[in-house]
């Protein structure tokens, strides 16, 4: 007698991600409350299991679902504003004044549900989020079923949001506690970045993850001048200050990373800390080439990220994944950095542990969540295909995405988004904060 299920979907290839290098052909996922039950060869899932819902899914790749480790979701409104500047004068000349004009709950709302759009159909149920007002980044996810980790940002300087770094942790404190115990939404503690926030609000940040059990999220050696400056300034780099301060550790992820020599790489690996790989972002705004081999060498958990809309243009893991494949080799002269299915675990396992969510989801297996998304190669662009794998890295992008499940619950079906908020209603805002911007 067969056993009951809520879902059963059956595609051409599953990639666990966990164990490496594995493509199982034929094999089958079984999701019962949310949960992955079983996977298993197809003529024995049918077999074993009845379902509510069977998917067939002949010609695709069924992988975990990919996890963004670095965004700013509500700067989706502030996609292109003003391309092609280098970091500093993009900061203080366009983003930082647009923001002290613009942002506001509405605004942050309204970015938020853009950017899930997008994560989504891009195949990213979960993102770490970084930005002003979580509270009304939090609903939009929530409202969405997306899973998210929403930043409570410290900043020395006033925002919309709060006026110094005890205000904002004060505020965020309160939004964290709004929103206790919800299944898919958490939070980090997110210090902006080391020439952002004070020694006395980087102690205080790290007191409070500590207290709290929370992850960090930071802004990190991202441009040469930030070092440097930083030597100027007090004689340390910024990953030392960041010693100092408490803040290194497992539950840290060091964004960007770019300008990191082997000393910074010992400090990161010693703590174990993790790294947000964002190539996309760091090549756009000529920051540099984060020494991903030299990272992956010294035994560092690294995840991938897109930054925000503003500094990439796209929410797009897919093409974080080949863009970090493919810089990696080209850095380093040397064809084997960076193998496909270790940038797949990146896009997957890497950032689910990064987030402390490892236990829950990042690769296929029974007992994690069932967070998951299809990868259709059933188009003449895609074959022939000999290595699902490198396939996924090298050859695909994020229009082949045909489904997406997050705890077992369809949240893309055949390409198409399955939000409450339609996409003449995206298109709608979209328009009305360009021409408040404008």
């Amino acid at each position: 007698m067969s056993l009951p299920v809520d879902l059963l979907v059956h595609p051409r290839w599953l990639i666990p991600v966990e164990p490496e290098r594995v493509a199982l052909a034929r094999h089958s996922v079984a999701v019962r409350d949310g949960g992955i039950v079983d996977i298993l060869p197809q003529a024995e899932a049918r077999a074993r299991y009845h379902a509510g819902t069977v998917q067939e899914l002949p010609e695709h790749v069924l992988i975990p679902g990919l996890v963004n480790l670095h965004t700013h979701a509500a700067m989706s409104l502030m996609r292109g504003i003003s391309d092609d500047l280098p970091l500093a004068r993009w900061l203080n000349e366009v983003i930082w004044p647009a923001e002290s004009r613009h942002v506001s709950p509405a605004f942050v709302r309204d970015g938020t549900r853009l950017a899930i759009h997008e994560m989504l159909r891009g195949g990213i149920t979960t993102c770490n989020d970084m930005y002003f007002f979580p509270d009304e980044a939090a609903a939009a996810f929530a409202e969405s079923g997306m899973r998210a980790i929403v930043g409570l940002i410290v900043l020395d300087f006033p925002s919309a949001w709060a006026s110094d770094p005890d205000d904002y942790l004060r505020r965020g404190l309160a939004v964290r506690d709004k929103w206790r115990g919800h299944p898919r939404v958490d939070f980090a503690i997110a210090p902006h970045a080391p020439y952002s926030v004070c020694d006395a609000g980087l102690e205080r940040a790290a007191c409070l993850a500590a207290e709290l059990d929370l992850p960090i999220h930071i802004h990190v050696h991202e441009t040469a001048s930030e070092v440097a400056d930083a030597l100027a300034a007090s004689g340390l780099r910024p990953l030392e200050r960041l010693e100092r301060a408490g803040l290194l550790g497992p539950a840290l992820t060091a964004v960007h990373a770019v300008h990191v020599n082997e000393a910074d790489l010992a400090r990161l690996a010693r703590h174990g800390c993790s790294v947000a790989h964002c190539p996309g972002s760091n090549m756009k705004l000529a920051s540099g080439i984060a020494p991903l081999p030299a990272m992956l060498r010294h035994g560092i958990n690294v995840g991938l990220g897109s930054d925000g809309a503003a500094s990439n243009n796209r929410l797009d893991i897919f093409q974080e994944m080949r863009q970090a494949a493919l810089l990696a080799k080209a850095a380093s002269l040397d064809a084997t950095a960076a193998p496909a299915h270790a940038v797949l675990r990146m896009a997957t396992l890497g950032g689910a542990r990064a987030l402390g969510l490892d236990g829950m989801i990042g690769s296929l297996e029974p007992g994690k969540r069932a967070d998951f998304c299809a990868v259709a190669l059933d188009s003449p662009l895609m074959q022939p295909c000999f290595d699902p794998i490198s396939h996924l890295v090298y050859a695909c992008d994020r229009g082949q995405v045909s489904h997406v499940w997050i705890d077992g619950e369809i949240r893309v079906r055949d390409g198409k988004t399955l939000l409450r908020i339609n996409d003449n209603e995206l298109l709608a805002f979209a328009a009305l904060w360009q021409t408040r911007l404008v």
